[in-house]
């Protein structure tokens, strides 16, 4: 992950702590709000692994459970040791699978997610971080009529919420960041959605974010 993805990152966690009633960026400490999105991700990446865990560990005690109850060792002599049997795909056994896949992907997600917080910590990350957001405050009028403009008569406050705050990182480096070029501020966009929304809504942002571009 490049330093300008974390930040665009770290911003979109700090929209979901912006009130809807602020104005403008000096009524509100951006830099505590970042700081705080990063512990956020650090305590949602710990529950993550804790959650692995047990799922992991639920899978262990079945796969104990069928050796020592199948017929092969329910028969074997006391005083001998357990004798390995194999485990058939029963639709229960896929569901096992399914849990450690599961398992799998909340582990990647917590290293992801630490990963990111690790970031916060890099002034470099953390200052651009603040500087979109507090440049959208900032615009905030003039970045809205753009997304309104361009997406199709949805209302902007009715838009699912991490798709408007997605689109508002996007638009405010279109219009105010001009050392972004537009295309990697849709390619980002796009990628955030990806990640954090739908396919279908990676495809909207697409749409919406090229329209605003070639106006």
């Amino acid at each position: 992950m490049n330093k300008r993805r974390a930040s665009r990152e770290l911003a979109l966690m700090a929209y979901s702590h912006l009130s809807k009633s602020l104005k403008k960026s000096e009524d509100v400490d951006i830099a505590d709000i970042i700081h705080k999105s990063a512990e956020t991700l650090s305590y949602e990446a710990e529950s993550n692994l804790d959650s692995a865990v047990k799922e992991l560990l639920k899978i262990r005690e079945f796969v104990y459970n069928y050796e020592m109850d199948h017929p092969v060792n329910l028969e074997r002599p006391f005083e001998t040791s357990t004798l390995p049997v194999g485990i058939p795909l029963t639709s229960d056994m896929l569901g096992r699978i399914d849990m450690v896949i599961e398992a799998a992907d909340k582990t990647y997600s917590a290293i992801d997610l630490i990963r990111l917080a690790s970031f916060e910590e890099l002034n470099e990350v953390k200052d651009y971080a603040v500087k979109l957001v507090k440049t959208f405050l900032d615009n905030k009028e003039e970045v809205d009529q753009k997304i309104k403009e361009h997406s199709k008569d949805w209302d902007v406050e009715r838009l699912v919420k991490i798709d408007r705050d997605i689109l508002r990182i996007a638009v405010t480096e279109i219009l105010y960041f001009e050392d972004v070029p537009n295309g990697v501020s849709i390619d980002e966009a796009v990628e955030l959605a990806k990640k954090y929304s739908t396919d279908e809504s990676s495809k909207f942002i697409n749409g919406v974010l090229g329209q605003v571009v070639n106006v």
